[in-house]
């Protein structure tokens, strides 16, 4: 690379150093370009990954809180087989007597719901799918914070009577009858049972890994007679519980209420093992909320790898461009120039190229990020302190990578320097 040496004095301002570094690394675009590469690469994934880690993160929260953050599950215990043990609710240790003695002696519990869980082939006309049945109770919409978007939902009355009667998520009617499609009144078949649909619930989407706009809701007791056919010597089994406390507040205590509670009705003292187990909202956000952002952590650690990588070729090149350009270096001291103003210029070339390089990741992230969140369909987050720390790091890398090369320019003699090639 040849620079202009017209400028060469014992001291050189910053805006002269800059314009000299600029116009070296102008005269070699496509080297200076693919040495911003690694820069470019690592702070692009550290702002997308960031940035998409954090949307997931809070799409995920507010479908939780959607569901409601001052929720208690009560799950049934797991059985064994032989010295295995089962998953939780494989073993039939609530019921829904459990569910109505939580309703009348907890008194922080607000609503509380029973319910039943199973896939099964449901068909209508010619239309099939493979779906989620849950039989559950009239406190069901209040506790899990929903409602029925067409129709209604069964009444007290239906589940006494164990009707026949079902209410769809909007994903199954869309399946088996079709968007346009008035789904009220239509004859559904569970399991080669008829059932008559009386609503359509509102849209929910994901909840993780489960999609409760994919799930049918019956009767608890129609469940229980028509599908399960478990019934507990104690009344009815169920697979777990929903309890909704008045006040998030109140979680803990009310947790406390339900173990001991749960425990004295199923007799269990120590050192005997619960056959339940409780869970609540906040926890399982904390959790993932926790998972994700070790998730995000542990990405963007991998993506530092490639800054470093950056920094190794900003090293690389600034060495061999003090190489090519020995013989200008020997000019500019022999007209006055300063080790000091050597080292700056050199420095500065290195700045440049990180700072360029950081500005692009940056940008490209950001837009990268846009279209996933755009795509996916989850919240655009951005964080500006990521942005920041994506910035210093892209400066930081720059300078460390052109202290070396830049310490070596400054030291040439200049004798030694004219008489290179």
């Amino acid at each position: 690379m040849r620079s202009s040496t017209s400028i060469d004095v014992s001291s050189v301002s910053i805006v002269e150093i800059f314009s000299m570094a600029t116009e070296a690394l102008w005269s070699n675009k496509l080297r200076s370009g693919l040495t911003m590469l690694g820069i470019i690469i690592g702070i692009t994934a550290v702002i997308a990954i960031t940035s998409i880690g954090q949307g997931v993160q809070k799409s995920t929260e507010q479908q939780l809180q959607g569901l409601g953050s001052d929720i208690i599950q009560v799950f049934a215990g797991a059985a064994r087989s032989g010295n295995v043990r089962q998953g939780s609710g494989s073993a039939t240790t609530l019921t829904w007597d459990d569910a109505l003695a939580i309703q009348k002696q907890v008194l922080s519990a607000k609503a509380v719901s029973a319910y039943l869980q199973q896939t099964a082939q449901v068909t209508y006309e010619k239309q099939n799918t493979s779906t989620t049945i849950i039989g559950t109770d009239v406190n069901y919409p209040e506790v899990r914070n929903t409602r029925v978007q067409e129709g209604r939902f069964f009444t007290q009355e239906e589940i006494d009577s164990a009707k026949p009667v079902a209410i769809l998520g909007p994903t199954v009617r869309d399946e088996l009858l079709g968007m346009q499609s008035n789904a009220v009144g239509a004859n559904i078949r569970i399991q080669g049972k008829s059932y008559e649909v009386i609503g359509v619930m509102e849209s929910k989407g994901a909840q993780g890994p489960f999609n409760i706009d994919e799930q049918i809701y019956i009767p608890l007791t129609n469940m229980s007679d028509r599908l399960v056919g478990n019934n507990a010597l104690a009344g009815i089994a169920i697979r777990g519980i929903y309890v909704k406390v008045n006040s998030q507040d109140q979680l803990e205590g009310a947790q406390f209420q339900i173990t001991n509670l749960l425990r004295v009705r199923h007799d269990i003292y120590p050192p005997q093992v619960d056959d339940f187990r409780l869970s609540n909202q906040v926890d399982i956000i904390n959790t993932l909320s926790n998972v994700v952002g070790l998730f995000t952590v542990m990405v963007v650690a991998i993506a530092g790898i490639s800054l470093v990588v950056g920094g190794i070729g900003i090293a690389n090149i600034m060495l061999v461009s003090v190489v090519e350009r020995t013989r200008e270096i020997g000019i500019r001291k022999a007209v006055g120039a300063t080790n000091a103003a050597i080292l700056n210029q050199f420095l500065t070339e290195a700045l440049a190229i990180a700072t360029a390089g950081g500005g692009v990741g940056i940008g490209l992230g950001i837009a990268i990020a846009a279209c996933a969140a755009m795509i996916f369909q989850f919240p655009f987050v951005v964080s500006p302190l990521s942005i920041i720390i994506g910035f210093g790091l892209s400066i930081l890398v720059g300078l460390f990578a052109g202290v070396m090369p830049a310490r070596n320019a400054a030291k040439l003699d200049p004798i030694t320097a004219l008489r290179s090639d």
